[in-house]
């Protein structure tokens, strides 16, 4: 089961105790994954799919428990995906526009709303019931273990943009995108690419578990990327110490061949002892092997002294 429907099926077993909730929940879920079909003189049948069956569950409890409805759940195998897919059907029958109606998936001129009817949406408890009924809808959220993403998707515009200012409105930054479906048709993605922001949604829609799993994870990758920088500056370091111990060897060998190292100052003469000796130490772990112990810098004007001595004797012997 991917990360999604596992948070889909904890939010399916939230059920808010008010009706309005109820409603504003069972709202969402018919915009983001339902099919009106409009028969005429005011006749209307509404179908719902989805391949969660405890989305399926919930919306059927929703609607017979509120209305006096007749709905129908059937259960379909797709043969090419190999899941089952769960359909909430509502005939027509003489409650049937009364109740879209209420729900606001038509609005009172009995015409099919294509966002969001703000009565539904306005209280601030029927608006986070609203948004969890999107989410279990059309909803999608990364596993945590890999990129950071939250997106509604829908296919309606009008009706996304509407989605994005009901998240706005509870103080997240969502943003739309369109994708091309196919040939004339597009999809519009609600999302969310900042982490912290998707743990706010995930809470305030009462993903707990989701979010705590979210958490761990997002602590554990961050740990992770913490410790790969810090080998990776060590690493580095590292080379940078080896190669400037191996460029002074090599000034010495070349001075050592030229001149004689027995020709130097003392001060130099010590310098090309001790790095001989202690090759692949860095200068501040070098100065302490003097005796008396140098500064890094002291080390430094040694090494950089011995160098320029390198060179002056290379461009003599050409």
């Amino acid at each position: 089961m991917s990360f999604s429907m596992e948070v889909k099926s904890e939010l399916a077993k939230l059920q808010p105790k008010r009706v309005c909730c109820q409603r504003a929940e069972a709202s969402a879920i018919i915009h983001m994954d339902g099919s009106l079909h409009i028969l005429g003189n005011e006749r209307f049948a509404l179908d719902v799919s989805t391949e969660n069956a405890a989305v399926a569950r919930l919306l059927y409890k929703y609607l017979t428990d509120t209305f006096p409805l007749k709905v129908e759940s059937i259960v379909r195998r797709s043969v090419l995906h190999k899941v089952n897919n769960y359909l909430i059907h509502i005939p027509d029958q003489p409650a049937t526009g009364q109740v879209l109606n209420e729900l606001g998936i038509l609005d009172d001129h009995m015409v099919m709303a294509p966002g969001i009817l703000q009565r539904v949406v306005k209280k601030d408890c029927c608006a986070v019931a609203y948004l969890r009924g999107a989410f279990l809808g059309g909803g999608f959220v990364s596993n945590p273990k890999s990129d950071y993403h939250f997106e509604l998707t829908t296919d309606n515009a009008e009706f996304a943009e509407d989605l994005r200012d009901l998240v706005r409105r509870v103080g997240l930054n969502a943003k739309i995108s369109t994708r091309k479906k196919n040939f004339a048709v597009y999809n519009y993605a609600v999302y969310i690419k900042d982490s912290e922001e998707i743990l706010q949604y995930l809470a305030l829609i009462g993903a707990y578990n989701a979010l705590l799993q979210w958490e761990d994870e997002r602590i554990v990758k961050e740990i992770r990327a913490q410790v790969n920088r810090l080998v990776n500056c060590d690493t580095a370091n590292l080379n940078k110490v080896v190669n400037a111990a191996a460029e002074q060897i090599k000034d010495i060998e070349i001075v050592d061949s030229k001149l004689g190292l027995e020709n130097l100052p003392n001060s130099l003469q010590e310098f090309a002892g001790v790095r001989v000796e202690y090759p692949y130490v860095s200068l501040k772990e070098l100065g302490e092997l003097f005796n008396p112990p140098l500064s890094k810098s002291a080390v430094y004007h040694r090494a950089r002294r011995m160098s320029q001595l390198a060179k002056s004797l290379l461009k003599v012997s050409r």
